[in-house]
């Protein structure tokens, strides 16, 4: 059973169990959580597929950490003009964990 879910402006296809790092969300660590922009689900057998949202599907989960991902480094380089720039960036993340799948 899995389901594909939008959340942060990107899809995700979640099974019961999984972890995701997802965009920021609010909430505190044990919170649960319910997505219900659901855009597909499948049992094993049969296929739904949204347009664009499937209605009365949701998935439940449970915010297991609120961190900041590795560095990225944003490196800017104009040739013969001696201009360098660096920067960095940490993007904001929570992780969820996936307790059930409702279509």
């Amino acid at each position: 059973m899995y389901a594909v879910l939008a959340t942060g402006g990107k899809q995700y296809r979640v099974n019961e169990g999984d972890t995701l790092k997802i965009e920021k969300i609010e909430g505190g660590i044990g919170e649960e959580v319910v997505f219900d922009r659901i855009l597909l689900f499948s049992d094993g057998e049969n296929l739904k597929v949204g347009t664009p949202m499937l209605e009365g599907a949701a998935v439940r989960g449970s915010i297991v950490e609120q961190h900041k991902a590795k560095k990225v480094l944003v490196f800017t380089y104009k040739r013969r003009k001696r201009f360098r720039r660096k920067r960095g960036h940490r993007q904001l993340y929570t992780a969820v964990k996936i307790n059930s799948i409702e279509a």
